[in-house]
């Protein structure tokens, strides 16, 4: 963990993946837990502020910008930083939309569109992984040569939904590729519906390369 001061008001805190896991915790974890978020900024706060000149101010706001290694965090005291741009949001936010999200999203959206007014054929499966680890562990291995992936969270578990344009797959089957994820997780029963209705979605659409490129 590094730690910058880049001004009397502002501390920039550079916090890689193993600084996260040292702490028990993914990049993942504080998207989904409000309460979580806070106690860890607050923590690393205590950690750094080390002449609490930070904590002892009655205005401290948290930015958050995540890369490749982890993530960056912002410590404002006064109003450096306006208040809405603090806690999870920016998380969810920065990641949602990132250039790889956004460029992925819009090429596989026409991609979709075009095979559904084909009436082509489709195969789904749902993966349920028991911690993120398995996610990042399997987007290492896992490249789809057609489909989908959305990645969910719901009751202390992922679980990943992969979508297969079958007709369009000409080096490996859906089965084998099913196979490929189920090495790092268990088929679920879970359906689609039932996780668009009750689970949140973390990622949309490109869940395992969105993976790659974030958790490197």
């Amino acid at each position: 963990m590094e730690i910058e001061h880049i001004n009397d008001d502002t501390i920039r805190v550079t916090i890689e993946n193993t600084d996260l896991e040292e702490r028990g915790i993914t990049f993942l974890d504080l998207l989904g837990n409000q309460k979580q978020i806070e106690k860890f900024f607050y923590s690393i706060l205590e950690e750094v502020d080390i002449d609490e000149e930070f904590q002892e101010s009655e205005a401290v706001t948290f930015q958050v910008m995540p890369n490749n290694n982890g993530l960056e965090l912002f410590i404002s005291k006064g109003s450096n930083f306006k208040e809405d741009l603090s806690h999870v949001d920016d998380l969810k936010e920065t990641l949602s939309s990132s250039t790889l999200n956004e460029n992925l999203k819009d090429s596989d959206n026409d991609e979709v569109e075009e095979y559904i007014k084909q009436d082509n054929e489709t195969k789904e499966a749902i993966v349920i992984l028991r911690n993120f680890e398995q996610m990042i562990h399997l987007s290492k291995v896992l490249y789809l040569e057609s489909g989908l992936s959305n990645l969910y969270t719901y009751d202390n578990n992922y679980y990943l939904h992969l979508v297969f344009f079958t007709e369009e797959m000409n080096e490996k089957t859906s089965d084998e590729e099913l196979a490929i994820a189920l090495e790092y997780g268990e088929k679920s029963t879970i359906s689609s519906e039932v996780l668009q209705e009750y689970a949140e979605k973390i990622m949309e659409t490109n869940a395992l390369e969105l993976t790659r490129y974030h958790f490197k």
